[in-house]
């Protein structure tokens, strides 16, 4: 166990991590978090802060602990992993770094559960709206800014306004300092940027209300960059090598993508892969096939097995393949080759026909899936692993066995998984969902029949721009390169829908927290009461995840019992789940639940260098039954193997 210095150093790492994000844009990120810190309800104006800089995951401690924090059998303690910080820097034809960057970027900010809680492109403009009402009812404070921003431009044109985002990944290279209009344009976007937060800083709105304003502002100011346009020094400076043909390259990329991709910039070149070509390997066949979903189990790598198996439960968010993106980085391979038995839900992509799906509909897809995982094992129970908008679902169906007095789940892993909402403040959840918002998108929902992935995906890039939009903006457009190639952009690209009942239900959970409040939601008709489900958990979190901060997970974990198994790791969202042995600079911190207060849970957390998966299997191997004699064959008898691996499901679109 360690003592308070090393929850110190935790929150010293979270903290540096934090600031790398911060210093990108220091005035906008400052203006930010005061902002957060002085409004009335926190939770909604941290939701407008995080817009401009990420959540801060716990509390500020000076970066120098993590340094200093004693590890066992190390003589330093690691600084905490961060992500690649790209630059596009006057080498024009050096791309290979913002491209990594790109992808890091976007990893950082997949599509998941919060995203689709609430949000329309009519409630930004409600914050356009309220931004514009201010002026009309508080003029002396419009006249009072406007005086200040022609003072601040007084100053670019003299030369004396400070320097601007000093590390910035936008403006490094040195032209933006070096050439007089660059510079003086940066000054004036600063200028901009800095007058427009600090007026509504100062204008008496309502709390929400100003809050979408913010967020609304931010993304204009992140908009009007001189990064976003053609004075860009790298694309000055690629065009000048290419003689011209990188901006027809990027002409044809902006057409492309008006006629194929929404009017957004693509984030991935998906031409570069194929599902079961380069990715999905992991051998393995679909042994069961419903209307709902294809259930896969995979090949054991080892003489002998496990036999309780472990069973996983993908978000209906996203496809289920992010287990098994590329051999390096595949959890179902990894699990496999450490003995343990492994069978995957492959949902069906629903349409307007399935509208009428709703949790119990997926409960009882599942509860199918358990059966015939137990029977081609032979085990009475098993491992059940749900992420994200899986583990609510994993959640509701170990609650309805409870419920009805079945014993069929003995463990229970939930990776970046909220099932208290109430400690939830991300931007869409905080700034967008009331009542009224919530009725207008059931009705539109319910109308429609389904959530479409791809709306949501582009409502959720303006939520992040700069990472989502304006990065590609520059590398597919401005500099006309190609997207980047990677998988974990291709998987995140690959979007599926949501069946308007089910996407009902979700907005009800967020609404009701029926996993902290028993009785308020019922499954196959059944009350939901987790107090009742009895269950060995393993709960994982990332220190920097954005989408379901780490200390919105904590409560899962002691939602499911004193006895459960809480880690956290240094990174993101889906980096917390792909966290392969050998990562670079890879922590977790891990220990059994405590109180309410996940950083009193820190300070008596055990620190382990490297990757959570080795802690997590051992985790397993104790509590996976007894070793028997791998399977000669997938299946049994009654469920006969079918297609290859990852099945027919995945396919579609």
């Amino acid at each position: 166990m360690i003592d308070q210095a090393e929850s110190k150093a935790l929150n010293a790492a979270q903290s540096a991590e934090n600031s790398m994000s911060e210093e990108t844009t220091p005035k906008k990120q400052a203006a930010a978090t005061k902002r957060a810190k002085a409004a009335a309800t926190a939770p909604v104006k941290k939701a407008a802060a995080r817009k401009t800089a990420p959540a801060k995951p716990a509390g500020k401690a000076v970066a120098k602990a993590v340094k200093k924090a004693p590890v066992a059998g190390k003589s330093a303690t690691p600084k905490l992993a961060t992500k690649a910080k790209a630059a596009v820097t006057s080498e024009g034809s050096d791309t290979a770094g913002l491209v990594k960057g790109l992808a890091d970027d976007a990893a950082s900010n997949t599509l998941a559960v919060n995203p689709l809680m609430g949000l329309r492109f009519e409630d930004l403009g409600e914050g356009v709206k309220a931004f514009f009402d201010s002026a009309v009812k508080q003029p002396m404070k419009a006249v009072q800014h406007w005086s200040t921003y022609a003072l601040e431009l007084s100053k670019v044109l003299t030369g004396d306004a400070t320097e601007p985002y000093p590390k910035d990944k936008r403006f490094t290279d040195p032209a933006w300092r070096n050439s007089a209009v660059l510079k003086r344009l940066l000054q004036a976007h600063a200028a901009t940027g800095s007058v427009i937060n600090n007026y509504l800083d100062s204008v008496n709105l309502d709390p929400r209300a100003k809050a979408r304003a913010q967020l609304v502002a931010s993304i204009y100011i992140d908009a009007i960059a001189p990064s976003n346009t053609l004075i860009n020094p790298a694309a000055l400076k690629k065009a000048k090598e290419t003689r011209g043909q990188s901006l027809v390259k990027g002409m044809k990329n902006l057409v492309g993508d008006m006629r194929n991709n929404g009017g957004l910039p693509s984030s991935v070149d998906k031409s570069k892969f194929e599902l079961g070509k380069n990715l999905c390997l992991t051998p393995g066949q679909v042994v069961f096939k419903s209307d709902v979903l294809e259930l896969i189990q995979y090949k054991p790598q080892t003489a002998e097995v496990f036999q309780r198996p472990l069973v996983i439960c993908p978000p209906q968010v996203n496809k289920f393949y992010a287990m098994d993106l590329s051999p390096e980085k595949s959890l179902v391979k990894f699990v496999v080759e450490q003995g343990v038995q492994v069978f995957c839900v492959s949902w069906f992509n629903p349409g307007e026909k399935q509208r009428d799906w709703n949790m119990s509909s997926y409960v009882k897809a599942l509860d199918e899936a358990v059966d015939v995982a137990r029977e081609i094992t032979g085990s009475p129970d098993i491992t059940l692993w749900g992420a994200c908008s899986g583990g609510m679902t994993a959640a509701s169906y170990v609650g309805w066995l409870a419920a009805t007095g079945q014993d069929k789940v003995h463990n229970v892993v939930s990776p970046v998984c909220t099932l208290d909402p109430e400690n939830v403040s991300d931007t869409s959840m905080g700034l967008f969902i009331t009542p009224e918002s919530i009725a207008a998108i059931k009705a539109s929902t319910k109308a429609r029949g389904y959530v479409d992935g791809e709306a949501l995906a582009r409502v959720f890039a303006w939520l992040r721009p700069n990472d989502l939009i304006w990065n590609y903006w520059v590398n597919n457009y401005l500099l006309g390169n190609d997207p980047p190639a990677f998988d974990i952009l291709y998987w995140n690209a690959d979007t599926t829908r949501l069946p308007a009942g089910f996407h009902a239900d979700l907005l009800d959970i967020m609404q009701d927290s029926p996993f902290i409040n028993a009785g308020k939601f019922k499954v196959l008709g059944e009350s939901i009461d987790m107090k009742k489900v009895k269950v060995d958990a393993y709960i994982v979190a990332g220190i920097t995840d954005h989408i379901t901060p780490w200390k919105s997970c904590y409560p899962t974990a002691r939602i499911y019992g004193d006895k459960s198994t809480f880690t956290l790791v240094n990174a993101g969202h889906l980096q917390s789940l792909l966290n392969p042995p050998g990562a670079a600079k890879s922590f977790f911190l891990t220990g059994q639940v405590g109180g309410p207060d996940p950083e009193a849970w820190s300070a008596g957390a055990s620190r382990i260098d490297g990757s959570w998966w080795p802690h997590w299997m051992s985790w397993m191997h104790a509590r996976s039954g007894d070793k028997v004699p791998a399977p000669a064959k997938l299946g049994s008898a009654k469920n006969k193997p079918g297609v290859a691996a990852p099945g027919e499901y995945v396919m579609q679109k």
